[in-house]
């Protein structure tokens, strides 16, 4: 079973003398810098001068400044920038400035499990990933209540690493919730996987092939969307409230044996096997390859298949029937 660490857990009196600095105030960026300052921790932000995120956090009341600025004061470095950003930054404008003693933080482990960010020896390497976007990391933090998040350690020199982390998690509210322990390796691994094969990737191909072949078997696009897509959402949240049963129970009868019956024929032991393949590509660097030269081309793969995707049927059908519930245009 997986340890779980709360409020009494962790002391906050750990990080009292450090000077964090967040790397990259963007979605988690702004919600994780707020919440620590809240929490009454040394906060510094670092960003693009005269960017956006480098006014959002002036506005936060944060002090801001360059990255090369930040890692030269701070003493806890949480990095937030995009997977595909950090290690040239790191290289350019931190790696000089990790001295002994400091800590390097992250939310998501890619670039450490992949050795495109080698720290040296002597720092602690931590991660404190919230299972939820920035703006809920705020609001919930705001409410009391905290998301859940995941914390490992890579690198422990200080000896106090776990503790250091935990500290953090408890800023920014996570511990209110709960922290699972993992490692870098588990949490990046399956967060990859998660994002092709199911949430990202599987999902919207699944929604494409469902309207495609109602709309090649002759059925009007728009009933099509409704039944590939619209009611998605609804199935979904059901089964995020109160698991497979809530939503099993909230569905009729016939959609329940429909589903129950029919479901595997879809997912199936191919789709099985195909997992299986994905995943040995994430274990073994494969796509972390592909993706970092996708990087350094400049996106032609990611560009393309952007372009291919808006122009789908399915989006110009969606957006004609989206503007018919005004409710959406408030999200």
């Amino acid at each position: 079973m997986a340890k779980i660490f709360h409020d009494k857990d962790a002391d906050l009196r750990v990080l009292k003398d450090k000077t964090i600095a967040i790397v990259g105030y963007g979605n988690q960026g702004h919600a994780q810098g707020a919440n620590l300052k809240e929490s009454g921790l040394d906060v510094i932000a670092a960003d693009l001068p005269g960017s956006s995120a480098w006014k959002r956090a002036e506005s936060d009341g944060i002090r801001v400044m360059t990255v090369s600025e930040a890692a030269e004061k701070a003493d806890y470095i949480q990095m937030l920038l995009p997977d595909e950003l950090q290690a040239r930054i790191y290289r350019e404008q931190i790696a000089p400035h990790m001295t002994e003693g400091k800590i390097l933080g992250f939310s998501h482990g890619f670039n450490i499990r992949y050795f495109q960010i080698v720290p040296p020896r002597d720092v602690d390497v931590v991660m404190v990933a919230p299972k939820g976007p920035g703006d809920l990391v705020r609001r919930t933090y705001q409410e009391g209540i905290g998301v859940p998040c995941l914390v490992a350690v890579e690198q422990d020199s200080s000896g106090y690493a776990l503790k250091r982390a935990l500290a953090y998690a408890k800023g920014i509210g996570g511990t209110r919730a709960g922290v699972i322990q993992t490692t870098f390796t588990e949490e990046t691994e399956t967060d990859l996987f998660g994002e092709q094969v199911d949430l990202c990737g599987g999902v919207t191909e699944m929604v494409k092939a469902t309207f495609e072949t109602l709309v090649e078997a002759g059925y009007q696009p728009e009933i099509a969307y409704f039944e590939a897509c619209h009611e998605l959402k609804l199935i979904v949240d059901l089964i995020y409230e109160g698991g497979f049963m809530r939503m099993w129970n909230n569905v009729s009868n016939t959609a329940e044996y429909g589903g129950m019956t029919r479901g595997a024929r879809i997912i199936n032991e191919e789709s099985r096997e195909e997992m299986k393949m994905i995943l040995s590509e994430i274990q073994s660097g494969e796509f972390a390859r592909e993706w970092l030269l996708e990087g350094q081309a400049g996106l032609p793969v990611k560009k393309s298949l952007e372009k291919i995707e808006a122009e789908h049927p399915i989006e110009t059908v969606g957006a004609e029937l989206r503007a018919m519930m005004p409710w959406l245009q408030k999200k």
